[in-house]
C-alpha cells in the first residue's frame, strides 16, 4: 500500500490543528482532510470573536460527561501552563482577565492564524471542501474515500467535531464514520445554548438582561446552580449562567424528564430581609404598586412580578396586604420557568455527548476496539463549561492523540 501520510487527520478545527502540529513535530507525516474551504472556522467565533482560548482556573469539575474524570491522564500531559507555552511559542502574547485567557490582539483570527502558520512550516498539506464519503479500516492502515478521490494513511485521527454549529463544518459527520468501527455514540445533544420557556410572558419580556441565580431541578430535584447575567428573549431564558446548566437540561429532555428553573433576581438578600425591604417600598402613600418597584427591578419586570403575586399593579402600594407582599418576595427569589426545549444545535457553543470514553484508551486516546484509530476533541464524550474550557478540551487532546499517534506510526513499517 502506497501511504498519503504517515497520519490522516479528519478535521481542521482546534482539536485537529493541534493534533496535526505535534504529530509533525514528532516526525511523522500528517494530513488533514477538511470538508470546509477554510480551516478553524469555529474558532473566529469564540469568545464573541476574541478567542478565550483556555482558563487558569482548572479541574474535573469544570468537565462533563459519562466519564469526566476521563480527562485527567489527558491534562496530565498538556494542560493549561502547556497550552499557554504552546501558543507563546507560536507568537501568541496572553492576555489574562478573572483566569480568562485572551489573545492580546484581541482577535481569534490571531490563534487561528498561528495554528496554520506553524502547519505550513511543518508541511503538513490541509486538503479543503474534500467530503469524506467514507473511512475504512485495511490490513495495513486506513483508506478515506473523497470528493476529491481516494487517501490512504497507516494512523486515523477523527477530530470532525461535534454537532453544535453546522455552519462552521461542525456537523456530527464524523459520528457516520464509525458505523463500521463498531464504538458507541452517547446520545448527542446542544450544550451552551439556550433554553426555551412554557410560560406566555417572554415575549413581554424580551431583551431584560438581569444578575440573577438560577437553580435548574430535574424531575423536582435539585441539580445545579450559577450565577450571572440572565437575558430573557421572546422564547425562554439565556446568558451565561444558562448556558452553565443547559447540557443538563439537554440531557433530561432527552429522556423525556420535567425540566425547571426557579430564577432568583436578588440573589444576595436573603427571604427575611426581602420582605422587610418590600415592607418599606410598599407603605409609601400616593404610590401605585407598579411605582413602588421602580429603582429596584427593570420595568418590564415589574407588572409580570405583581401579575403572579396576585397583586393589580394600578392599586395603591399602601394598600397590598402581607401575604400578597409575602408572596411577591417569593416571586422574586423563585421565579418559576418551566423549560421545554432547548435552542438546537445551530445555536449551541458545543455538543455534549460523543463517542463512549469507555472505548478509549484515557492516556492515548487510541480506540480500545480499531488499532490505530485516535479521537480528539469535541467528538467525544467531552464537554467543558463556558469560559475557555472547551478550547482547552480541544487543545489537550489534540496535543496527546497527535503525540501518540504519531509514536504508533514508528512502530508500523
Amino acid at each position: 500500500m502506497k501511504y498519503s501520510s504517515d497520519i490522516i487527520v479528519a478535521g481542521a478545527g482546534a482539536a485537529g490543528m493541534a493534533a496535526a502540529i505535534t504529530a509533525a513535530r514528532c516526525g511523522a507525516t500528517v494530513m488533514i482532510l477538511e470538508h470546509m474551504d477554510m480551516a478553524g472556522k469555529k474558532i473566529l467565533a469564540t469568545g464573541n470573536g476574541k478567542c478565550n482560548y483556555t482558563n487558569s482556573r482548572q479541574g474535573v469539575e469544570c468537565y462533563y460527561g459519562d466519564d469526566p474524570a476521563f480527562v485527567l491522564p489527558v491534562f496530565a500531559q498538556f494542560g493549561f501552563r502547556e497550552t499557554i507555552a504552546f501558543f507563546e511559542e507560536l507568537g501568541v502574547l496572553p492576555k489574562e482577565r478573572r483566569g480568562y485567557y485572551y489573545p492580546a490582539s484581541g482577535q481569534a483570527s490571531s490563534i487561528r492564524e498561528v495554528l496554520l502558520m506553524e502547519l505550513k512550516r511543518l508541511n503538513v498539506k490541509i486538503i479543503y471542501n474534500c467530503g469524506i464519503r467514507s473511512i475504512q479500516k485495511e490490513q495495513k492502515g486506513f483508506r478515506f474515500d473523497t470528493k476529491t478521490g481516494g487517501y490512504y494513511s497507516k494512523l486515523c485521527l477523527l477530530a470532525t467535531g461535534g454537532c453544535a454549529s453546522k455552519k462552521t463544518g461542525s456537523d456530527g459527520s464524523g459520528f457516520l464514520y464509525l458505523k463500521h468501527f463498531s464504538h458507541h455514540i452517547i446520545d448527542t445533544v446542544p450544550a451552551l445554548v439556550g433554553l426555551i420557556g412554557r410560560q406566555s410572558f417572554f415575549k413581554e419580556l424580551a431583551g431584560v438582561r438581569a444578575e440573577v441565580r438560577i437553580n435548574l431541578y430535574i424531575e423536582n430535584e435539585w441539580k445545579i446552580s450559577e450565577e450571572g447575567e440572565l437575558q430573557l428573549t421572546d422564547y425562554g431564558i439565556s446568558g451565561i449562567p444558562v448556558f452553565q446548566v443547559s447540557r443538563f437540561a439537554s440531557k433530561a429532555l432527552v429522556k423525556g424528564e420535567s425540566v425547571h428553573a426557579l430564577l432568583n433576581f436578588l440573589p444576595h438578600v436573603e427571604a427575611e430581609e426581602l420582605e422587610k425591604y418590600l415592607g418599606k417600598c410598599f407603605l409609601q402613600r400616593e404610590k401605585t404598586a407598579k411605582q413602588a418597584l421602580i429603582g429596584t427591578f427593570q420595568s418590564k419586570l415589574i407588572p409580570v412580578f405583581l401579575r403572579l403575586s396576585g397583586i393589580d399593579e394600578k392599586q395603591m402600594a399602601d394598600k397590598v396586604g402581607q401575604i400578597r407582599l409575602k408572596r411577591l418576595a417569593d416571586v422574586i427569589r423563585n421565579f418559576r420557568v418551566d423549560i421545554i426545549g432547548t435552542k438546537k444545535f445551530d445555536h449551541a457553543q458545543v455538543t455534549a455527548g460523543g463517542v463512549d470514553t469507555s472505548e478509549i484508551v484515557n492516556e492515548t486516546l487510541e480506540s480500545k476496539l480499531v488499532q490505530g484509530l485516535f479521537f480528539a476533541g469535541e467528538m467525544i464524550d467531552i464537554d467543558g463549561k463556558c469560559g475557555g474550557y472547551n478550547l482547552q478540551w480541544a487543545w489537550s487532546s489534540g496535543y496527546v492523540a497527535g503525540l501518540h499517534a504519531a509514536k504508533r506510526g514508528k512502530e508500523i513499517v
